[in-house]
């Protein structure tokens, strides 16, 4: 028999203990009334490089994950907080398509993924932790990446710090 092995995953601890509201915004704060999570960080009045927020457009933006299941996991969503796709107006979902596959060619460029994964999970029994506020995940993926850990082991294997990985998509966000 091996012994057991025990990985560390103290970044989670923040993800847990705020009841699975990034940052620590409880589930209720947009019904009343102080935002999502996301509208937060945009009112914040921090800039872009402390936020990790790697492309903002129009009415659409693009932020790294701050709990993202692999390197280069990125959230895309519309600034207005809206919680189903058919919510969004014609411009916001024109931009927010635009914007998702702009975040795949600049992972492509920048980390050169073998596979990615984009979805969005729409409402809470779907696995949305901010079901308010729309986002798309766009996750870059390589055979055997890490898939076995978290089921495992509930751990992330992360090998960039999200300052990094932010400096590095700006880089590769294609210029239009």
């Amino acid at each position: 028999m091996t012994p057991l092995e025990l990985l560390w995953s103290g970044w989670r601890a923040t993800y847990v203990t705020s009841g699975g509201a990034a940052g620590g915004v409880a589930r209720d704060d947009v019904a009343q009334g102080r935002g999502s999570i996301f509208t937060r960080i945009l009112t914040s009045g921090l800039d872009d490089t402390a936020t990790h927020v790697v492309h903002r457009g129009e009415g659409v933006f693009a932020i790294l994950n701050l709990f993202p299941y692999s390197v280069g996991h990125v959230l895309v969503l519309p600034y207005r907080e809206v919680a189903d796709l058919e919510d969004l107006t014609a411009a916001e979902t024109a931009e927010l398509w635009a914007t998702v596959t702009d975040t795949v060619r600049a992972l492509k460029v920048g980390y050169r993924p073998e596979g990615i994964n984009v979805g969005v999970n729409l409402g809470q029994p779907a696995g949305g932790s901010v079901s308010d506020h729309l986002h798309v995940h766009v996750v870059p993926r390589w055979i055997g990446d890490a898939n076995f850990m978290t089921a495992t082991a509930n751990t992330r294997n992360l090998n960039e710090a999200l300052p990094d990985t932010a400096a590095k998509l700006r880089a590769a966000w294609p210029r239009g």
